[in-house]
C-alpha cells in the first residue's frame, strides 16, 4: 500500500495584541479555514490555563481566521505554539491509526479471498 504523504505547508500567522499584555492576544491566520479555526480552538480550549479561545471568518470571501485566545498566566503566544503541536501529534496518530487499520483490512480482505 502507498504510505500516505505529509503535507508541509508554513502556517502564516500575524499577531495583533491586546490590553498591552502577552496574555490576551489575536493571531490572524492566512489561507485558512474552520478546519484549523476549529480544531485549534478544540485543542487549545482543553488547556487549563486557557480562560478563553474562540475563532471567527471576518468574511465568507477570506480565506483567513482570526484565533483569539486569553490566558491565565503563560503568554498566549506559547498556548498557541502548545497547541499547534498538540494537533499534530493528534493527527499523527489518526494518521498512523488509519494507516495500521488500512494495511489490516488489505491483509484480511487478500487472506478471505484466498480461503474462498
Amino acid at each position: 500500500m502507498e504510505e500516505l504523504t505529509k503535507a508541509v505547508r508554513k502556517l502564516e500567522v500575524e499577531q495583533v495584541k491586546d490590553d498591552h499584555t502577552d496574555r490576551c492576544c489575536t493571531f490572524i491566520m492566512h489561507d485558512e479555514d474552520h478546519t484549523l479555526g476549529n480544531a485549534l480552538r478544540y485543542v487549545i480550549g482543553k488547556n487549563p490555563d486557557v480562560e478563553f479561545c474562540g475563532y471567527s471568518i471576518p468574511h465568507p470571501a477570506e480565506k483567513k481566521i482570526n484565533l483569539r485566545i486569553q490566558t491565565r498566566g503563560p503568554s498566549a503566544s506559547e498556548v498557541l505554539r502548545k497547541g499547534l503541536k498538540d494537533l499534530d501529534e493528534i493527527c499523527q496518530h489518526v494518521l498512523e491509526t488509519l494507516e495500521t487499520s488500512t494495511q489490516n483490512f488489505l491483509q484480511n480482505s487478500s487472506n478471505d479471498v484466498m480461503d474462498h
